[in-house]
């Protein structure tokens, strides 16, 4: 199981995101570099992360470090923290105990336009995919865009290169309703990289889309990472985890049961 051992992470608090990161926290923990294959100071660094609802622990004492590049699936059965780590990492929601921190900045730290500014560094596919109805699918991949103030002609020439890579350049006038389960999470993928982030966080990207469909998004996630897009993936889909023997931590009520460099599902 990789943790982060006690007391072994000093790192400053800094103003501006990355600044001295990787020579500080590599000097800091040793043990990442001798233990990650990429050999580079983590990006994101969790440390005794504890989150409750109604006191009832959601996660339980959590640690644990991704390294600029990686691809991690998390995996377990609902209930486990998954999503709830997930959404603590984009900083939606609070934690009652611990530090997490993300190219090297303490997200529990950041506030109004320096939250902004934070989130737009990572893409995330939402499991319910969050498109937006009465847009089509155009619209949807490039609001991130939009929203940001970028020139249409920037706006257009972005969309139609996302979509052709997820092969949907064709659908692009049709609405949300009209797609099936598995396009809707490829535009839901599509929007998330569109600006190309630094991280991208997936929850149950291939849950209840047929295999064929499945395979295609897991194909573009792993492209994606080849870019070098630290990618993690929460998911309970055996098949594709078995099949990509990807780094593998394993989540059960809140804790960390394992983390294997290169795991399946079920390893007893």
């Amino acid at each position: 199981m990789r943790g982060l051992p006690g007391n072994q992470l000093r790192v400053s608090q800094r103003s501006s995101p990355g600044e001295g990161w990787d020579e500080g926290l590599a000097s800091a923990c040793p043990w990442v570099l001798q233990r990650s294959s990429y050999r580079s100071a983590p990006l994101i660094v969790v440390q005794g992360v504890t989150k409750r609802y109604d006191g009832e622990p959601a996660l339980a004492d959590v640690s644990i470090a991704v390294a600029r590049g990686e691809f991690a699936f998390l995996i377990g059965t609902n209930g486990a923290g998954k999503t709830t780590l997930l959404r603590i990492l984009l900083r939606e929601e609070p934690f009652d105990a611990g530090v997490v921190l993300v190219n090297g900045v303490d997200v529990s730290r950041i506030r109004g336009a320096a939250l902004t500014k934070f989130r737009r560094r990572i893409g995330v596919v939402f499991q319910d995919t969050r498109l937006l109805p009465n847009a089509t699918v155009r619209e949807n991949v490039g609001l991130p865009l939009q929203v940001r103030g970028r020139a249409t002609r920037e706006i257009d020439t972005a969309v139609t290169q996302v979509l052709e890579r997820v092969a949907l350049a064709d659908k692009s006038e049709r609405f949300p309703r009209q797609l099936s389960g598995g396009e809707q999470r490829k535009v839901a993928l599509a929007r998330a990289v569109i600006a190309k982030p630094d991280i991208l966080l997936c929850d149950e990207p291939t849950d209840s889309i047929n295999p064929t469909h499945a395979r295609e998004i897991m194909g573009l996630l792993l492209e994606i990472n080849s870019d070098g897009v630290t990618t993690l993936v929460a998911t309970h889909d055996s098949e594709i985890v078995n099949n990509l023997r990807r780094r593998v931590i394993r989540m059960d009520a809140g804790a960390i049961l394992a983390d294997e460099p290169v795991g399946v599902f079920n390893s007893g």
